[in-house]
């Protein structure tokens, strides 16, 4: 019998609690090992917090041991992630209150008891930070001058959103989330599938989705083009993008970090977003997944994306003079090496390119999967960040009918991809929609191609038989191709991450005109 989605949010509360519990013994000092002169560990209480229009938010609050009402402390507010109960952050907020933070986390509206319906970071979600700022200035020893705020996924674009309304708010850490939602789940104008869904299911299970969301996410999964233009003002609203020029005026020191694989949020548009901030900022990218790169620190494991959102807050917050406002403050982990690189910024990140000509016509027949792709959600880019084994595919064995292919000679030495791979062709398609997705492929001896980077694109409305042109952005990442190996683009038309529109019987074909030749220009750090 399936459990019912009471029974799972008791079962999860349960498991919840026991592990608050395990996580604030295994932090606090031991008694006999403890100087007489030490300071108190922090206190925890959970209260109820008046959100937007009313309804409850169910938070806990972290306040420094030393606390006796005779001092001000800056304040972090943490809204949780999509689909997490309030205890997400609780190893993260205890140690920051240790070290002199009062932190709020707090369920984000609509998700397990915090009331109202699931708003998606609209309006009503940034009210509800807004409130939570006011609540924590009110009812804890917090200094109005020193207010922090972040979170992992939707926390971490709530908490965006809330820096472009709240001057209050003078330091973000946003991790894992989005600067354009419309550029995340809906890049090269193709459905995320498999990200969407893992969004619709988790809000159903652990959450009161509203009637627009549901709405929009039936519209969107089901490929209702009538809605599209519904669709992406619905999605700008919701984009930290948007509201750029307010977030530079208010003027917050925002950190952001993600990861190369997140195949919910891809990096690109974190990345388009850093650049146009004007304030203090840092951008960090790691290997892994969505999440993934902050998880160990979720459990109170050391993790280097905690250890530097602390401290970001303690330079923005207490005046800290760490050098954190004196480092490079583009931070990248490759995924190959696993080491840090800085940069002054994302422009500057490759220093050179290496174009690979598009020669020739190809064509392929569409909805027939040729062996390339982008992996599976989560699995394939875990995969790559724990053992470094990205999707592969054997090139030479990928079917011509189903697959253009393209190749690079060998390189004579390594090549340092660094930064955002830019596709430019010609397309034809027999019918007036399709889908086509673009991979990199790291080829070795052998033929085995590791997965670079890729990207999908689907247009509408296109003559039949009339050729047009396709400029494209791969998703950016850090990935060392050794010497002697060659670079493959592969392009098809099926991926399990996506939606295809490609109608039966359709064939692509990819030219390279004269007067237009084709390439693929990847950029390298020499």
């Amino acid at each position: 019998m399936t459990p019912s989605r009471t029974t799972l949010r008791a079962a999860i509360g349960t498991v919840s609690a026991a592990v608050l519990a395990t996580t604030l013994t295994a932090t606090a000092p031991a008694a006999q090992a403890a100087p007489a002169a030490a300071t108190a560990p922090a206190s925890v209480k959970f209260v109820d917090i008046e959100g937007d229009g009313g309804i409850t938010l169910k938070a806990n609050v972290f306040t420094p041991g030393d606390a006796d009402g005779s001092k001000k402390y800056p304040v972090i507010v943490l809204p949780t992630s999509w689909g997490m109960p309030q205890i997400e952050y609780v190893a993260q907020a205890k140690k920051l209150a240790d070290s002199g933070y009062i932190v709020v986390g707090y369920n984000s509206r609509g998700f397990w008891q915090s009331g109202g319906n699931i708003e998606t970071a609209g309006p009503q979600d940034v009210a509800d930070a807004r409130k939570v700022v006011d609540w924590a200035l009110a009812n804890t020893p917090a200094d109005p001058a020193k207010v922090g705020m972040g979170g992992v996924s939707y926390g971490a674009g709530i908490s965006l959103l809330a820096s472009a309304f709240d001057p209050r708010i003078k330091a973000v850490a946003a991790l894992s989330g989005w600067a354009d939602l419309i550029d995340s789940i809906y890049s090269g104008r193709t459905q995320h599938a498999q990200a969407a869904g893992l969004l619709a299911g988790a809000g159903e299970l652990t959450g009161r989705p509203s009637a627009e969301l549901r709405t929009i996410m039936k519209d969107f999964l089901g490929s209702n083009l009538d809605k599209e233009d519904e669709m992406i003002a619905w999605g700008k609203k919701r984009s930290p993008a948007t509201y750029l020029d307010r977030i530079n005026a208010n003027g917050a020191a925002i950190m952001m970090g993600n990861a190369w694989g997140d195949s919910i949020f891809p990096p690109n548009q974190y990345a388009d977003f850093f650049e146009k901030l004007k304030g203090p900022k840092r951008l960090e990218f790691r290997p892994g997944d969505h999440a993934t790169a902050e998880a160990t620190g979720l459990l109170g494991l050391p993790n280097d994306t905690w250890t530097d959102t602390k401290r970001w807050f303690d330079h923005y917050l207490k005046g800290a003079d760490n050098g954190v406002d004196r480092e490079s403050p583009v931070q990248l982990k490759s995924r190959s090496t696993g080491a840090y690189e800085g940069y002054a910024s994302w422009k500057d990140v490759p220093s050179d390119e290496r174009r690979i000509p598009l020669n020739g016509t190809h064509g392929i027949a569409t909805n027939r999967d040729s062996g390339a792709n982008g992996g599976t959600i989560f699995l394939s880019s875990m995969l790559d960040q724990f053992f470094k084994v990205p999707p592969m595919a054997s090139v030479p064995l990928l079917p011509r009918s189903a697959a253009a292919v393209w190749q690079s000679a060998p390189y004579e030495t390594q090549q340092r991809v660094r930064g955002t791979a830019k596709l430019h062709t010609t397309v034809s398609s027999t019918a007036e929609s399709g889908t086509a997705v673009a991979y990199l492929y790291d080829v070795g001896p052998l033929g085995t191609g590791k997965l670079v980077t890729h990207a999908p694109f689907t247009f509408h409305g296109k003559q039949p038989g009339t050729p047009f042109g396709v400029d494209l952005d791969l998703f950016s990442t850090a990935y060392d191709v050794p010497a002697g190996h060659r670079l493959a683009v592969v392009v098809d038309s099926v991926d399990p991450l996506y939606i295809e529109h490609n109608p039966d019987g359709a064939k692509l074909t990819f030219s390279s005109p004269a007067g237009d030749p084709s390439w693929v220009s990847v950029p390298v750090r020499d």
